[in-house]
Order: structure tokens, then sequence, then C-alpha cells
């Protein structure tokens, strides 16, 4: 029996996430949500992704406009065993409360507060935490790539303090609304939000952050400082992320010495809309001074999140117990 998915909000992570669930033997998607007759609801309708709108005003717009609608997101609750909200936000509190209405379950965005839920997930160091929950949160695209490489290297020699700076793209491709910027602006709240989000999974994890956001559309970039508690070598530390799920490692001397030749990358690999699933590690950056590791990786902000969503879906549905196991099956799924 498939787990019945509704994506509320088709943009750029829902139609992602869309794409990853039909990827996967064991989940389907039976609607998605538009508010406006934009061209994303025309592709849903292409894709045939039944549609569905908030009420009956936005209906008759999107019948004028020539696009099939499914009936009202109201209707949708009826059909799902959990949603995946891609909503904007400051919205996410009316829809928790539709939802618990409805009795179904809702994994909510990292653009959320963590107290939303109480549950933050990160498949890798906490998937059990979500199990049969009704609501969870996945974490943001930077917070997921602090842990994809932290979590590890906490494991295996223990870390005493982080710090990492964030440069931030300034908005997505898609986005003409705000960005590209003509101009380097920090972000002046100090620490910046990202430590405590880290810190949502893993709570014992000293973590300082500072950001900048830069004239770039199409990755993030971390710089990491960390200090280990137990000895390592640079060798080590790449062998360990060289076998950890979801890390990718690349080489400047091999060509990739930017973010937009990793993207060039994964359209090379045929990826889904050209995306990169894993946190990018220059192998040739990686570098263990005495007790201080450092380190440089890129997060493709569009697209990190989706294969968490989907073992997401597993914890909170209770169809894997293992987090490994869930992890090798999204991961085989989609190709990365």
């Amino acid at each position: 029996m498939k787990v019945k998915v509704g994506i509320n909000g088709f943009g750029t992570i829902g139609k992602r996430a869309a794409t990853a669930i039909e990827q996967q033997d064991d989940m389907m998607v039976v609607g998605v949500t538009k508010t406006r007759p934009t061209f994303e609801a025309y592709t849903a309708n292409d894709l045939g992704y039944p549609l569905y709108v908030p009420d009956e005003e936005a209906k008759a717009e999107f019948k004028k406009a020539g696009i099939k609608v499914a009936g009202l997101i109201r209707d949708m609750y009826k059909k799902v065993d959990i949603i995946v909200d891609c909503t904007p936000g400051d919205v996410a509190e009316g829809y928790k409360k539709e939802y618990a209405d409805a009795g179904v379950k809702g994994i909510f965005q990292g653009g959320e507060d963590h107290s939303l839920t109480g549950i933050s997930f990160n498949a890798s160091a906490n998937y059990k935490e979500s199990w049969g929950a009704q609501f969870s949160r996945v974490v943001s695209c930077n917070t997921t790539g602090l842990i994809r490489t932290l979590y590890p290297l906490d494991k295996r020699y223990g870390i005493q303090n982080v710090f990492a700076t964030l440069i931030r793209r300034s908005a997505d491709p898609g986005n003409s609304k705000s960005g590209p910027i003509n101009a380097i602006e920090p972000s002046l709240k100090i620490p910046t939000h990202h430590g405590p989000d880290v810190q949502s999974i893993m709570p014992w994890l000293n973590i300082q952050t500072m950001a900048v956001k830069v004239p770039t559309t199409i990755m993030h970039l971390h710089t990491i400082m960390v200090k280990l508690n137990a000895e390592a070598s640079t060798e080590d530390v790449i062998a360990l992320w060289r076998d950890t799920k979801r890390v990718k490692l690349v080489k400047g001397k091999s060509g990739i010495k930017s973010s937009a030749q990793i993207m060039e990358l994964a359209r090379d690999l045929g990826r889904s809309r050209g995306d990169m699933f894993e946190i990018v590690v220059w192998e040739d950056g990686v570098k263990v001074v005495g007790d201080t590791l450092y380190y440089y990786q890129a997060v493709h902000q569009e697209s990190d999140v989706i294969p968490e969503i989907i073992d997401c879906i597993r914890s909170m549905c209770k169809t894997e117990e293992n987090a490994s196991a869930s992890m090798s099956r999204t991961d085989k799924a989609m190709g990365i």
C-alpha cells in the first residue's frame, strides 16, 4: 500500500518533492496546490498532478485561465495520508491547524521555526525522532548542509566547537524580484540563526555562524572551522566523508573550482532539473592543522532537502524503521 502524499505549494521545493515522491515505489502524489494560475499550475496540469486551490473564487480564476482544477484544498485532505507543506512563510500555523482538524500528518520546511512542530528532521542524525509523529520539520538547506558533514565528524571524533561562515546566494535562479543583487550584504544579526537551527538536531553541539549575501543565484558556500576532540588526519576526514551518504567529494585540480562548475556537473550527471542533492566538499580544500579542521562545502539550496523530505515521510508514516535503509532506498530511486 503506497503512502498517499499531498503537496501544499507547488513551487521551488514542492515541485521537486513531487518528482522525488513519484520516483519512489512506496509513495505517490495524490494532489498539489497553487493559489494563483502561474506557469507552475499549467505545469502541474501537464504532468498529470491533480491540482487543488484555496477557495471557490480561486477556482473560477483558474478555470478562466484554462487550468483544470480537481477541487479545493480541503478536498485534497480527504485523499492523503500526509501533506508536504511547501507554502510561503507566515501561513504555516494556520495550515497546521487545518491538517490537525483533517487528521492528516504534515511535514514543514526549514523556513519555519522549530517551535512549530517541536521536532526537526535530518535522516542521518535523528531519523527515529519523527517516527510516527503527526508533525515534523525538515531543516533548511544550509542547516541540512552543515549537519551532513558535521554529524559524522562528531560521531567519529567528537567536536569541541564549530565556526562557520555562510556565503549565501541572493535569490533562487527563477526569482527576479529579489535578485541577483549588485552588492555584498552581511547579516548583521550575529550570530545568525543557522547555529541554533543545527542545534534543533544536534542540541549538544557548540556552533557559531555568520552569513554574507553575495551576487549569485545558484548555490550557497560554507567556510567551516571545526575543533575536534580526537586526533585526525586530513586523509582520515576525507575517507570518512567519502563513505558518508549524500556528501560528494570533488577536486579543484580536476577543474571543479566554483559553484558554477558543480552545477554543470549535476547537469552532466543527468540529474532531475540539473539538481545537486549532495553536499559538495572540495577534497583539496580540506585541511587538518593540529586539532582544527578547515574545509569548504557547497549547498544547492533548491534541492539538498528533497531526499530528506522523502525519508521524513517514511519515518512519520512508519514504513521503514531503519534510517540507512530508507536513505539507500531514496538515493537509489533519485539517482544519487
